[in-house]
């Protein structure tokens, strides 16, 4: 069912989601849950967390990586985009004044 890493287990994300629509779907208890698939409650607390806050689960683990777990919106990268075109504009300014 998971993956040994180390002394502790990585699930999959289809193994996390069909762990937490059945919380959903049937309505057992996080305790139960926990123990029919023998996974830790607070893995399980944490995956419908992020599902409540997120909508989904992060199919890959960017621990560490920044506030935001790693993802980067597509506002941001318009953002960035058009912060980097202005800079570009800028350098050129500077190098036709020389």
């Amino acid at each position: 069912m998971a993956e040994k890493v180390n002394k502790t287990y990585r699930y999959s994300y289809e193994e996390k989601m069909k762990i937490v629509n059945e919380y959903y779907n049937v309505g057992g208890s996080t305790y139960s849950l926990a123990r029919k698939y023998n996974i830790p409650r607070s893995s399980l607390l944490n995956w419908i967390r992020k599902i409540r806050k997120n909508g989904y689960i992060e199919k890959e683990e960017t621990r560490g990586k920044s506030k935001n777990g790693g993802r980067i919106s597509l506002e941001d990268y318009k953002e960035r985009y058009e912060i980097l075109k202005k800079y570009q504009a800028f350098l050129k300014a500077q190098r036709e004044r020389k």
